[in-house]
């Protein structure tokens, strides 16, 4: 029997596990880095252990601090999670060695599978289908596209789509440096790149003697940078037929390899000839797992628990008898800008609120819910800081409902009512998913992001969020002055001239608000002005109300409304001359490691050329020649850690190597463009 269990992870998985302990009532203990300190799952555990740094490899990803935090707070088990060492047949060794229980497969399953070449061999003598294997020299034209990926890591980094064969050997080259960094591992593989098929794959719960219990499908097709954003159970557009005979061949999967524990079974569907292929197996608790749970009415880390206390699938069986029933629908909130290439985003969360939630880290209780359920697993929560360490992802929702139709529709409906403040997020691209007609048509593939374009739902920077947000920010002026407290601000006997703020949307446009404050409260063009308070604004244009709430830290202000949320800055009026930089500056997007410089100072550059390339959140960025011109400095080297903003390079445009100045701020294209690497959770 397990006792007390350590996390080997962090943030929304370490809380997902922690859940399910107190539950059985079992102690858990946190491991948790430098930048991790003040998340909430460290604050949950009965014991936490500082791993020193901030680094993956030297926190998370060291074996040795990791079971020495075990030894000190008398752990007699440790669960994975996923990612990290989830995956790590020597860190299984290590924990079994140690006297430990291993909450995961036989370190022997985790290598069969852990190396994508070698698994697809032993997959297709089990009778799976599975995609060949290509390599440069084997590749032609008619293969392409190709697509080419890390064998020991995990859906997106480490790789890449190849659509002319003269890349293949640099593309090749970028995704084994990715995976040596993300795995340790950089062996890499090439295989045909379906272009429009569908990622469906299969939960399986193994005894570890031969037996597996099989818990339906889910699609994870929607995807960006081979990353799953959104994921559901069961899959849309499926017919009983081709879900069997997935089913089925995820058994033969799981009894091939006398799979233990919770894993899955990855396949590529292809909805044009209904045939699928296996992709890979992953031998831990996937991020997606709660859609299974909500239509299973199950508890999968229970089941792994119950597993590596010796449990058989009678035992496991009995867990999951409940009949499936409903349908699930996952989003996974990222701290990302796609509007800026879905680039990563790091800050504090100064609001973080998800609406009508039900559970948390919890299955539904389908029979008391009505007709639809919310549950939030989340590894932040308001006051939380976003690091430039880890991975970007905030939280995931997940709705249930009895229909895949009502379950979008409740999903939506929370994501679009959230108050989500601090770092961007791609809140307003899931509410767009979610309503999209294709979607709800069930007519996904993993282009679907590609193919499509999105408006965002939120109102932008419109005339009545910016003037919401310029009334409440003058109530708060006028709040806070000591003398001629009360009084609207700019009050004169006799009026002479409004008040003027401009304020600026991410995107770099600017609105101007003027208003004009009398004995009377305030008044402004286009609108009535029904109340003010700093806090709240009630504004009525052509006889209808409408209430913005606005909160205000420093110079950002955020905007939330029925008609969405806006995230505005408030434009000094005076720029500090000290914010120049120079024209052509590469200045850092996001705060980060350089990875790479790939110019020296005077060389010529042609616009889009690569610069440099940046890591950050575990994913490589290309900052790229904003213009032709030439490179007249290079401020950083490989290793040197930059903020954002910070310039990296300038780039200036003809023979003068006197450049001029420009302000900077938000709207500047001086940053140079980025292109951003693959990664997953």
């Amino acid at each position: 029997m397990i006792n007390r269990l350590l996390v080997a992870n962090r943030g929304e998985i370490a809380r997902r596990v922690f859940a399910t302990c107190r539950r059985l009532g079992i102690e858990t203990v946190a491991v948790h880095s430098d930048a991790d300190v003040g998340l909430p799952f460290v604050r949950e555990a009965d014991a936490a252990v500082r791993l020193p740094g901030t680094s993956p490899t030297e926190t998370y990803l060291d074996a040795a601090l990791v079971l020495e935090a075990a030894r000190r707070t008398g752990a007699d088990a440790i669960h994975p999670g996923y990612g990290f060492l989830s995956e790590n047949a020597a860190f299984a060794r290590a924990v079994l060695d140690a006297g430990l229980t291993w909450v995961g497969p036989a370190p022997e399953s985790i290598e069969q599978m852990g190396s994508k070449v070698e698994s697809k061999k032993l997959m297709e003598a089990a009778g799976v289908p599975v995609l060949g294997n290509l390599t440069p020299d084997t590749a032609t034209e008619a293969d392409l596209p190709l697509l080419v990926k890390a064998s020991a890591g995990g859906g997106g980094r480490g790789m890449r789509v190849v659509r002319a064969l003269a890349d293949l050997p640099d593309e090749i080259d970028r995704a084994a440096a990715e995976a040596e960094s993300a795995f340790g591992d950089g062996t890499v593989f090439v295989e045909p790149y379906v272009e429009r098929g569908r990622h469906v794959e299969v939960q399986v719960v193994g005894d570890g003697e031969g037996q597996v219990l099989v818990l339906g499908e889910r699609d994870c097709s929607l995807q960006r940078r081979h990353q799953k954003v959104v994921e559901e159970s069961p899959a849309p557009e499926l017919s009983a037929e081709t879900a069997h005979a997935l089913h089925e061949a995820a058994r033969k999967a799981g009894e091939a390899i006398r799979y233990r524990g919770a894993g899955t079974v990855e396949f590529l569907y292809d909805p044009q000839t209904g045939r699928f292929w296996f992709l890979e197996m992953n031998t831990r608790l996937q991020v997606e797992h709660p859609v299974t749970e909500l239509v299973h009415g199950v508890d999968l880390v229970e089941m792994q628990i119950q597993v590596a206390e010796g449990a058989g699938v009678p035992e496991l069986a009995s867990l999951a008898a409940r009949a499936p029933g409903g349908h699930a629908i996952e989003v996974r909130l990222y701290a990302e800008d796609p509007a800026r290439d879905w680039q990563p985003q790091s800050g504090t969360l100064t609001a973080f609120d998800v609406p009508g939630v039900s559970v948390e880290f919890a299955v539904l209780d389908r029979a008391g819910l009505g007709r639809a359920g919310l549950r939030l697993d989340a590894g932040f929560e308001a006051g939380s800081e976003v690091s430039t360490h880890y991975d970007a992802m905030l939280a995931k929702v997940i709705a249930w409902a009895p229909t895949r139709t009502q379950a979008a529709r409740r999903l939506a409906g929370a994501l679009a009512g959230a108050r989500l403040h601090g770092p961007a997020t791609n809140r307003d691209l899931l509410v767009s998913v979610l309503r999209d007609p294709a979607f709800l048509a069930g007519r996904v593939s993993t282009s679907f992001l590609v193919d499509r374009t999105f408006d965002q739902p939120g109102e932008g920077p419109s005339r009545a969020a910016a003037t919401a947000a310029a009334l409440a920010l003058a109530e708060r002026s006028r709040a806070s002055r000591t003398v001629q407290r009360g009084i609207p601000v700019a009050w004169r006997n006799v009026l002479s001239q409004p008040q003027r703020i401009e304020l600026e949307a991410p995107d770099g446009s600017r609105s101007t608000v003027e208003w004009l404050g009398g004995r009377d409260g305030y008044a402004v063009d286009d609108f009535v002005v029904v109340a003010v308070t700093a806090d709240s604004v009630t504004l009525e244009a052509d006889g209808v109300r409408t209430t913005y709430d606005v909160a205000v830290a420093g110079d950002a202000v955020d905007v939330d409304s029925p008609r969405g949320h806006v995230r505005l800055t408030r434009v000094p009026r005076f720029t500090d001359p000290a914010d120049a930089v120079a024209s052509g500056s590469l200045l850092a997007p996001m705060p980060g490691t350089v990875v790479t410089v790939a110019v020296e100072a005077g060389a010529h550059v042609e616009a889009g050329q690569p610069v440099l390339v940046l890591e950050a959140m575990k994913m490589q960025h290309t900052v790229s020649a904003p213009h032709a011109g030439v490179v007249t400095e290079i401020d950083v080297k490989p290793g040197d850690q930059v903020a954002a903003g910070e310039v990296m390079a300038v780039v200036s445009t003809g023979s003068t190597t006197e450049d001029s100045s420009t302000t900077r701020d938000s709207s500047t294209t001086e940053g140079g463009s980025t292109t951003d690497e693959s990664e997953e959770a």
